[in-house]
């Protein structure tokens, strides 16, 4: 089974309209879909390494227009739909401490927090909530998504044909560690975040508050 929807997420991939259906991805992933853009990425550049670069931009450049939907989401429309969008993606928890925490330091949260597994949508709602300046948003966004994303297509271009030809040989076990990766992954944010003592320990009793 895992075979079979390789092959068919590959020959997607390779579909003349792609790059539209990766940067679509790329928008709702980062105000309201739950599923990321880089599994689609990542395929994309398997089947063309030559025009990874050119995918990473895409995705980066939907990326950062969706988060501007986030941001409007939470700015103007929170109270309307914006709670009930967390609480049907499971973020409504860590809305406060990201509230929190983006008040304490802005676009180095942005920054570092959006190029992890952390969810981009529930920084860009919550920076909204907060009215954070938008043109500070925007740029650490950028940056944020550019890290993401370049890092794949520059990898994918440099190294496109041996990568393939070794998930088309083991696809099994390289789904496997990359399960194994983005659990570490989580777990080194969850250790190695959070800032200063004095911020950990005021954000992990946040309560958000809208920002006037």
């Amino acid at each position: 089974m895992l075979r079979r929807l390789y092959d068919w997420t590959m020959a997607k991939a390779a579909h003349r309209h792609a790059e539209w259906w990766l940067a679509a991805f790329a928008f709702m992933e980062a105000s309201f879909f739950p599923v990321p853009p880089h599994p689609l990425l990542g395929l994309m550049c398997l089947a063309e390494p030559k025009k990874a670069i050119r995918f990473a931009v895409i995705a980066t450049l939907g990326s950062v227009c969706g988060g501007l939907l986030g941001y409007a989401i939470g700015y103007f429309a929170y109270a309307a739909f914006g709670e009930a969008l967390l609480h049907a993606l499971g973020l409504a928890e860590s809305f406060p401490k990201a509230a929190c925490y983006l008040r304490d330091y802005g676009a180095e949260i942005i920054i570092v927090k959006g190029a992890t597994p952390i969810p981009f949508k529930l920084l860009t709602i919550t920076a909204g909530f907060i009215g954070m300046n938008l043109g500070v948003f925007i740029g650490a966004s950028i940056v944020s998504r550019s890290i993401s994303f370049m890092i794949v297509g520059v990898l994918f271009r440099l190294f496109g044909a041996p990568i393939k030809a070794v998930i088309d040989k083991h696809l099994g076990k390289v789904t496997a560690a990359f399960v194994l990766l983005v659990v570490a992954g989580f777990l080194a944010i969850t250790m190695l975040g959070g800032g200063g003592k004095e911020t950990t320990e005021k954000c992990a009793s946040a309560v958000a508050v809208k920002t006037a």
